[in-house]
């Protein structure tokens, strides 16, 4: 059963275009569950005329007939989750108890995480990590620390809220004054209510999700597992210690949902035909030049989070392969492929040198990174806009070619290829997915 499951993870630093293939494929999937990360991801949805940026609620959220969970293992924010709820409502999107699910056990983004981590990063100055300010470092902090968290069945409590409220801002008083010279305190009270307040709002929605999945699974039910980020902010795997705060591979899926390892699927890893990073970390092809502009320009490449512009560089076929083979994955999607269009020459890194010896593996550790020089290929770009292409035969011949190397570098087929941000904008290629992928 847990065989017809789909598990969507990013190959890459993340804004690989997850959020549109989800979408796809959430028409014939009964669940889709986020199971990592926070308000941090940011997933463009774009239907006819109409563009929805997501950060905490499942992309499956504009399929009628699908429910959306927010698993375990992502970092809550329920201001932001309550705005993006009204947000959608506000448009004629539907979203309630029977479409959307809110782990009891996800852990909450509380007021002092935010200013914790808007604080460290001042701290660092220059050494920092280049986070999103949205308190989900500190988040997961805390959920290890287990005596300074709290979770989303905590809200529909208002004895156990207000006493952990109370408890947690004394010792946050403490070290915010002394570790960074900050002296407001957080008023417990205040917060105490606002949370509160969340609570009465969400709490048809607050559940076992756990529960629920494995229930749905056994009964043969699709689900679709939504990875945020990208696998190169792994916080086991990524380039560390430049990396988000979860595990974003198809390994988190099991703890990050509360199902079995056998209920991951099929893995289908998401990958843009360039890429592209926010924030600060190793970045073997980025272009800090014209051709970078050029692609930032072209794809749109703004943070959906926080606005920032994107670094840019060329295709790299080592790290995505890492990637793909640290989730098993069984085939690619290759975004954004019409971005390229009127390059006359693209290079793909296959390989890195360091101090001029050849690795023979990626090394994800920052500072080997921070001093590959990569080793490319370069293959001929092609002129045509290929925006309204609708099948591989469309391309030209040179789209093929990148397409195909791109493929046989990675070790993986391309099953699905974007060629524009609307949903039909999709073409199916070497893959074994069923079921409607590019329909309206």
């Amino acid at each position: 059963m847990s065989g017809k499951n789909i598990t969507i993870i990013g190959l890459q630093w993340g804004d690989e275009g997850k959020g549109k293939i989800v979408d796809a494929l959430s028409g014939d999937c009964r669940y889709v569950v986020r199971f990592c990360g926070g308000a941090n991801a940011g997933h463009t949805v774009i239907v006819g005329d109409e563009k929805y940026a997501l950060h905490l609620i499942p992309s499956g959220i504009l399929r009628t007939g699908v429910r959306n969970v927010i698993g375990n293992g992502v970092a809550f924010d329920p201001e932001v989750a309550v705005e993006e709820i009204e947000g959608l409502r506000s448009r004629g999107v539907e979203v309630g108890d029977e479409n959307l699910a809110i782990s009891s056990a996800a852990n909450v983004v509380m007021p002092w995480h935010k200013l914790a981590d808007r604080l460290n990063e001042t701290r660092l100055g220059a050494g920092k990590i280049g986070t999103t300010a949205r308190g989900i470092g500190p988040l997961y902090s805390d959920k290890a620390t287990r005596t300074l968290a709290v979770r989303a069945g905590d809200l529909l409590d208002a004895d156990v809220l207000k006493g952990k409220v109370a408890r947690i801002a004394e010792v946050k008083n403490a070290i915010f004054s002394a570790l960074y010279g900050h002296t407001e305190p957080i008023d417990a009270e205040a917060v105490a209510g606002k949370y509160l307040d969340y609570g009465k709002q969400l709490g048809g929605m607050i559940t076992d999700t756990g529960a629920v999945i494995r229930r749905a699974i056994s009964e043969g039910s699709r689900v679709c597992f939504e990875g945020g980020q990208g696998s190169m902010l792994d916080i086991d795997h990524g380039t560390f210690p430049f990396v988000t705060s979860s595990s974003v591979t198809a390994c988190g899926v099991p703890s990050g949902a509360g199902v079995s390892p056998k209920s991951v699927g099929r893995v289908v890893g998401i990958a843009k035909a360039y890429t592209s990073r926010v924030g600060a970390g190793p970045f073997p092809t980025e272009q800090d030049n014209e051709i970078g502009n050029r692609l930032r320009e072209r794809g749109r490449e703004y943070g959906t989070t926080t606005g920032r512009p994107r670094r840019c560089g060329w295709f790299d076929a080592t790290a995505v392969r890492y990637a793909a083979d640290l989730s098993g994955v069984d085939e690619l999607a290759l975004m954004l492929l019409d971005v390229l269009s009127g390059f006359e020459t693209l290079r793909i890194c296959t390989g890195y040198r360091v101090d001029g010896v050849d690795l023979g593996v990626f090394d994800s550790v920052a500072a080997v990174m921070g001093r590959a020089e990569c080793v490319y290929e370069d293959m001929p770009g092609w002129e045509e806009d290929i925006a309204s292409a609708k099948d591989f035969s469309d391309l030209p011949a040179a789209a093929r070619a990148y397409v195909e190397r791109i493929s046989a570098l990675v070790g993986r087929p391309v099953g699905l290829i974007s060629v524009g941000p609307e949903r039909k904008q999709t073409i199916l290629y070497d893959t074994q997915l069923q079921g409607p992928v590019a329909g309206g």
